[in-house]
């Protein structure tokens, strides 16, 4: 398969492996990239999961110096004073945990910090070179590009 002047299969073998590294250095830097994006975007899904936690504790805080004593004050026109803050305790701690909640979904979605997608890619990649060297080199280079 070696035109004239190519000098046989030397040049024709070194322009392969010249190709061969330029890709592969093109596919690591995609896969460093993409390792980047990925654990950029789930560190910003930890953020606003961890964020969601802060603000269900500032709002149960403030809930319960703020609203207890309205709420309380309200339902002691028609309950025993006890049994209104006992009701209104029990409200703003619902509250609380249904925040608390979502900002643990925020946070599960996050996890594990571990850049999935990269390790799939790269492991099919390995997998694509080893099947190509099983075939000791008489496939073409198709099956290495995707």
């Amino acid at each position: 398969m070696s035109g004239p002047g190519t000098g046989g299969g030397e040049a024709s073998t070194g322009e392969l492996v010249s190709r061969l590294s330029q890709e592969m250095a093109t596919l690591v830097r995609g896969e460093l990239e993409l390792t980047r994006i990925e654990l950029s975007q789930k560190a910003k899904r930890a953020g606003t999961g961890l964020g969601a936690f802060g603000a269900a504790g500032v709002v149960a805080l403030y809930g319960v110096g703020v609203l207890i004593a309205t709420a309380i004050l309200a339902l002691a026109l028609v309950l025993d004073a006890w049994l209104a803050a006992l009701i209104v305790g029990v409200v703003l701690l619902a509250v609380a945990a249904v925040m608390a909640l979502l900002g643990k979904k925020q946070v599960d979605q996050a996890t594990p910090l571990t850049p999935e997608r990269t390790t799939a890619n790269v492991k099919r990649d390995i997998d694509a070179v080893k099947h190509h060297d099983q075939g000791h080199g008489t496939g073409t280079s198709e099956g290495m590009i995707r």
